[in-house]
């Protein structure tokens, strides 16, 4: 695929986008959720190989490359290793899957009831090595805990600030201030994050177009004019702690958005499955999420 029909799939496509970037704080995390008893590692080293070993069976399994996943989020040391001798971008690309990157170091503290990116000084150099390895685009996010109007319009600033950088590189950013689905003022963060959104896209230049991930909304169908926006290519959904079915079945009432889900993806699987188990299992969760992301039931 070049970058044209990377777009095509992205904006058109039926299906979904896996996101396999767990990073440094959160991949213990991923990979006790994977069986792991916590002491099969002893150092970071260990912890990223045993990562490496769970992103590889699932970029291997016959299931994953269905049809239904249309593109695949990746940590950046995914991005820089190997899969039987071959890139990992370059192994989903020829699998029909669009690569993206995550790019941000993790959340600063909160303040005005937002957690804003912690500074990325190397993330020029990241750009220019995943570009040439293929990747499509990027993810970055932010949590907005409480709506706060302040807060929020920071959140969103920031984060279109490194859109128009990774647009500069000829990458397509998706944009991911995540709002928590256990705030107590979800349903207007919601609409203060609808209104931030909507400013600041007037500054992508004509011509360009961001990605969205965001947390499925308290009233059904609110985003739905990001979803039509033009310079918006495509409106994707994080899990943010709900469960598969409670995931999707939110997402099937948000017709236009799909799915970028993580541990509603992930959670069934087990280290120590047979092959057939886990292809099995990985397949249907691949299945649901997809009838989800293609699901058009009014909010």
């Amino acid at each position: 695929m070049n970058h044209q029909e990377m777009t095509q799939k992205i904006a058109r496509g039926d299906g979904f986008i896996a996101a396999l970037d767990q990073s440094g704080g959160s991949t213990p995390k991923a990979l006790t959720g994977y069986g792991y008893q916590g002491n099969e590692w002893s150092d970071d080293e260990a912890m990223f190989g045993l990562i490496h070993d769970m992103r590889t069976r699932i970029v291997k399994a016959d299931s994953f490359a269905s049809g239904k996943v249309i593109g695949a989020i990746l940590f950046e040391r995914t991005m820089d290793g190997e899969i039987d001798g071959k890139p990992v971008p370059q192994v989903l690309i020829d699998k029909g899957i669009v690569p993206f990157i995550k790019i941000d170091k993790g959340l600063e503290d909160e303040v005005d009831g937002v957690q804003l990116m912690k500074p990325m000084p190397t993330v020029t150099d990241l750009l220019i090595r995943a570009r040439d390895l293929g990747v499509f685009g990027t993810k970055e996010r932010s949590v907005i805990n409480l709506a706060n109007a302040e807060g929020i319009r920071r959140a969103v600033e920031q984060q279109f600030d490194v859109a128009r950088q990774v647009l500069a590189h000829d990458l397509v950013p998706i944009i991911e201030p995540e709002v928590s689905i256990k705030s107590p003022e979800r349903a207007e963060a919601d609409r203060m994050l609808l209104a931030a959104i909507l400013s600041q896209l007037n500054s992508i230049p004509n011509g360009q177009q961001v990605m969205l991930k965001l947390t499925l909304p308290h009233e059904a169908g609110l985003f739905q004019p990001l979803v039509d926006h033009p310079k918006v290519l495509r409106v994707v959904a994080l899990s943010g702690g709900f469960s598969r079915a409670e995931a999707c079945a939110e997402l099937a009432r948000n017709p236009g958005m799909i799915a970028s889900f993580s541990r509603a993806l992930l959670s069934d699987l087990r280290h120590d499955h047979s092959d057939d188990d886990f292809d099995r299992t990985l397949g249907t969760a691949i299945g649901e999420i997809y009838d989800a992301s293609t699901a058009r039931v009014p909010g």
